[in-house]
């Protein structure tokens, strides 16, 4: 596998190690904790996680342009029974 796949992945247990700790442990800074997991998900996890998933892609592939709109409408007036 490639590097940003390991580092998405170490993130994303780290995260959720974090979360799951604020929540069982009796501490003081339980809600840090908690806080932090969610702030590594959704600042350092999503955005990997979408950069990898996302690269080499074209983007008008998946916008509704009016040829795109023209092509759904066609392959569903060929897929009707």
């Amino acid at each position: 596998m490639k590097l940003i796949h390991y580092i998405t992945l170490v993130a994303f247990i780290a995260s959720i190690i974090s979360i799951l700790c604020g929540f069982i442990l009796n501490v003081d800074y339980a809600q840090k904790l908690i806080g932090f997991g969610v702030l590594g998900l959704f600042l350092v996890v999503f955005p990997l996680f979408s950069y990898y998933r996302w690269k080499g892609k074209d983007v008008k592939d998946y916008m509704l342009t009016k040829e795109n709109l023209d092509k759904m409408r066609e392959n569903q007036r060929e897929n009707k029974f």
